[in-house]
This record gives C-alpha cells, sequence and structure tokens, in this order.
C-alpha cells in the first residue's frame, strides 16, 4: 500500500512536470512566433529608452566578485586569476545579445508593432531623450513637494475637521500644552 501511494505521489508529480514543460515550450514556441518587424521594432524602442543598458555593468560585476572569492582563496595566484577570469568574461560577453532578444521579445508581446514605433520616436527625439535624462530629477522634486502638500493638507484637514466637530458639539477647544 505504501509503494502506491509513493507511486501515485510520482505519477502527480510527473503530469505536473510534464504539463510545465508544454507550457514552457509553449511559451518558447510562441517567443519564437513573433514577427521580425516587431521585434526589429522592439529593438528600436529599447535602444532609444536605454533600458537594458544597466545590464551592461552584469558581467564585469559578477567578473570582480568571483576574481575577489578566487584571489582570497588563492592569494599567490593574483596575476593568474586576473588573466583568467578576463579572459572567460571576454568570451562571455558576446551573450549579452542574448539579453538584448529576450528584451525584444518582452516588450514585443508587451506593445504592438505602431506603439512601439511611437515610443522609439519619441524617446529618440531631443524632448525624450531630456525626460529620460532630466525625468528621475524631476520625480525626484515632484515627491518632495508631495510631501509638502500631504502635511499641509493633513495639518488643515485635522484643523477643520476638529473645529467642525466642537461646533457640532458646542464644545469649546482643549488647551494646548
Amino acid at each position: 500500500m505504501d509503494f502506491m501511494i509513493r507511486f501515485s505521489g510520482f505519477g502527480r508529480f510527473a503530469s505536473v512536470t510534464v504539463i510545465a514543460g508544454s507550457l514552457f515550450m509553449g511559451v518558447t514556441a510562441h517567443a519564437q512566433e513573433v514577427p521580425a518587424e516587431h521585434v526589429q521594432a522592439a529593438r528600436a524602442a529599447i535602444a532609444a529608452l536605454g533600458v537594458t543598458d544597466r545590464f551592461d555593468a552584469i558581467l564585469p560585476a559578477v567578473s570582480d566578485r568571483l576574481r575577489t572569492q578566487l584571489i582570497q582563496a588563492y592569494p599567490n595566484l593574483e596575476d593568474k586569476i586576473s588573466e583568467t577570469v578576463d579572459a572567460e568574461a571576454l568570451k562571455l560577453a558576446e551573450r549579452r545579445g542574448d539579453l538584448e532578444r529576450e528584451a525584444a521579445l518582452v516588450y514585443a508581446k508587451a506593445f504592438s508593432v505602431e506603439e512601439l514605433n511611437a515610443i522609439a520616436a519619441f524617446y529618440s527625439s531631443d524632448a525624450g531623450k531630456k525626460l529620460l535624462k532630466d525625468g528621475p530629477i524631476a520625480m525626484r522634486e515632484l515627491m518632495k513637494a508631495a510631501d509638502i502638500w500631504t502635511a499641509g493638507i493633513s495639518r488643515d484637514l485635522e484643523k477643520q475637521a476638529n473645529d467642525a466637530m466642537l461646533k457640532e458639539v458646542g464644545a469649546t477647544p482643549a488647551a494646548k500644552p
């Protein structure tokens, strides 16, 4: 009986694995069905937005971390470790294109060709470039202004509601310490 329970559990696990694998393969196949024009528009939008630029630092960071770990383990091989890690990292640099392809597929799934072309056109313009450059600064200043505004309306709402309630109940305000 114990064997049957374990076998049944294994069967459920295998079924889930097969279904999950089929779904994954379906997603992969669907990703490959994106028309070239759509992917090209996605790549243009991604380039204009610079959304994958932040990923340029991944390989150097991973290389530095590995170099540090290896040098700590083998301090007498520092030069050889640096040379080897750099050489191997350069071999992997070509795989950066894989990330660009994935990013293009993500954007192609999220936006139509027309939307991607409009995004690329805007963010390639002077106004779009300025928004990318100065937008975070403007947003930070806006958040400061929103904090000040929130404090003001909170203070005013509290005062006005208290005054209205005092009128309603005919009480006198409590003395402030």
